[in-house]
């Protein structure tokens, strides 16, 4: 999954320091002509999330109420851990599918996507 961000820097305190996710790889400085990139998720798992800013031509992140980003937890997710992500950066939300509020925990990241903490499992 990519999405444009206005700053990687705060995409970074949020998935990394507040979500808990590793910096898997980023851009170490901007080259002309090309997107910053900074990709986090689980060592070892077969994803990443990809975040990108182009300094010289930036994308205003447009996100809706359903581009949602679902963490399956198979447990309420932890008070200190939506502390963590509110204090750095998140933003609590009302899900537009009732779904997501009876079975989780809605925080927008600092470009206004949507962060699912699921109770349910996922097989």
């Amino acid at each position: 999954m990519a999405r444009p961000s206005r700053s990687l820097a705060a995409a970074e305190r949020f998935y990394v320091d507040g979500l808990g996710l590793e910096v898997l790889w980023r851009t170490k400085e901007h080259v002309p002509g090309e997107h910053d990139l900074l990709m986090v998720g689980l060592p070892g798992a077969h994803w990443h999330f990809e975040l990108t800013h182009d300094p010289e031509h930036p994308l205003e992140p447009t996100p809706t109420v359903d581009d949602l980003f679902v963490l399956y937890l198979g447990a309420p997710a932890d008070a200190a851990l939506i502390d963590r992500l509110l204090s750095h950066g998140g933003t609590r939300a009302v899900s537009h599918n009732p779904y997501w509020d009876a079975h989780g925990v809605t925080v927008a990241d600092p470009d206004g996507y949507r962060l699912v903490l699921c109770s349910r499992t996922w097989s």
